[in-house]
């Protein structure tokens, strides 16, 4: 009994699990038919994308023009090549830059002015670019001379132009010729500016001025750079302070040529004037001259008056020395990739991008700017809502062109120079007091850091 009790329970359990398997087959036949089905239907898994963090400081149109350029790339290299960047406009970016680059976690791009290389480069935060470059067959020759030379430092690439700068005299039309002067011929130099700035000037009530004809301080981000135009330098690019040469002393008593004949408040009037806004003292017709750079277009189509009539021209050269003619100021926005960057040939991919003619033109036309490449197309020229972007763009191939020095110290030096320049404008001391000054605080800087930069040097090798 007990055997066939046992042989039925065998014989059941094994129907049982004869039932169970195929049950489970069948199951199992069913969910991969529906999942082979869904392989054959649906999209392949996605590639992981490298997503690039590029901080830039700048804002409104100027951001926006990048933020094109930074969309196109997303939508077609980027997306080719599974890089995305994720674009960051960040205020105070050199010393936010600065600290996470010091904390081990910066962001992959940066944008930094020209002035700003050296130092950064100097604390071994930048990346340097020269294999890169290589690989993407970036080189000098693409770029015009000046602003080159403000990416290459020490033997080394740290940074690739985005847009640049370049200063000209802007006046008043409408001004000049209610002040009879023909508004097509500004002044050619330094002694015709003088003139025409006083036939400009408008006394107001009070002993006051309700139109400065022209203004060395203003918008004073100059100040280090008036010896330029009459044929000073600020350094002789090795180990001597120059600020206090007989060219620049000349150029301060300029300076303070103007606070004798108008006062010293007639050239401080403007101190609490916004910039980006209608109330600039230029566009609000409250200054007919003033030094200012390419993106002065812009500012002017975007903040000023219906029908304000403006122009641009190279600023005045002392009139013996006619070899000073077209003498400007750049300087340049920069990409650079910080040290401890996680993704640093992917961002190299979107600034050679950027690089690109092309793209390079689709940026600086957003900023109404001239462009840092040595080829610019006539289309570029003939888009530019700049109407004097060919003068811009021919400036900075002058041979006057004059750029802030490349040194770790040079925030220091200007603000040395700002000091002095404010010393000379409100009288307080003489041209060769002022700068003498300077020159015997910079120069033991100068001093120190080169003795620190040949340490450092010798060291590496």
């Amino acid at each position: 009994m007990h055997n066939v009790e046992t042989r039925e329970q065998i014989v059941y359990n094994g129907v049982v699990t004869i039932t169970s398997l195929l049950a489970s087959l069948i199951a199992a036949s069913t969910a991969g038919a529906i999942v082979y089905a869904e392989f054959l239907t649906a999209p392949p898994p996605p590639t992981k994308v490298v997503h690039v963090q590029y901080w830039e400081k700048w804002t409104k149109f100027e951001r926006d023009a990048m933020g094109v350029v930074v969309d196109q790339y997303n939508r077609t290299q980027g997306k080719a090549k599974n890089i995305y960047v994720d674009y960051l406009p960040v205020s105070g970016i050199e010393d936010k830059t600065l600290i996470a680059a010091s904390g081990g976690n910066p962001p992959d791009i940066s944008g930094l002015a020209s002035t700003d290389i050296a130092s950064f480069a100097d604390d071994q935060a930048l990346n340097n670019l020269d294999d890169l470059c290589k690989q993407y067959g970036i080189k000098e020759s693409d770029y015009v001379p000046i602003y080159w030379q403000e990416v290459f430092y020490r033997n080394h690439v740290y940074a690739l132009p985005t847009t640049p700068a370049c200063m000209a005299l802007h006046y008043n039309k409408a001004e000049f010729r209610a002040a009879g002067l023909d508004p097509d011929k500004p002044p050619q130099t330094i002694d015709e500016l003088n003139a025409d700035a006083d036939k400009l000037t408008i006394k107001g009530d009070n002993g006051g001025y309700k139109q400065m004809g022209f203004a060395p301080s203003e918008p004073g981000w100059w100040n280090y750079g008036w010896g330029f135009f009459f044929g000073g330098s600020l350094w002789d690019g090795k180990d001597k302070i120059t600020c206090n040469s007989p060219e620049n002393v000349r150029a301060f008593e300029w300076v303070a040529s103007w606070s004798k004949k108008y006062g010293t408040t007639g050239q401080t009037s403007f101190k609490n004037s916004v910039f980006s806004s209608p109330s600039n003292p230029f566009m609000e017709s409250k200054l007919a001259m003033e030094i200012q750079g390419v993106w002065m277009a812009n500012f002017i189509q975007t903040y000023g008056p219906k029908g304000f009539e403006w122009a641009a021209a190279p600023f005045p050269y002392p009139s013996d020395r006619p070899d000073l003619k077209h003498t400007t100021i750049v300087d340049l926005d920069n990409l650079v990739i910080p040290v401890g960057a996680k993704h640093v040939k992917e961002a190299f991919d979107f600034m050679a991008y950027v690089q690109q003619q092309k793209n390079m033109e689709l940026l600086c036309l957003g900023q109404k700017k001239n462009s840092p490449l040595a080829n610019v197309s006539e289309d570029f020229l003939k888009k530019s809502p700049n109407p004097f972007i060919r003068m811009f763009n021919d400036l900075p191939k002058e041979k006057n062109v004059k750029r802030p020095p490349m040194m770790s110290i040079w925030k220091q030096y200007q603000d040395e120079m700002n000091n002095a320049f404010d010393e000379v404008n409100l009288l307080q001391k003489t041209p060769e007091q002022a700068l003498d000054d300077v020159h015997d605080r910079m120069q033991p800087v100068l001093d120190q850091y080169n003795r620190v930069m040949a340490i450092r040097e010798a060291a590496q090798k």
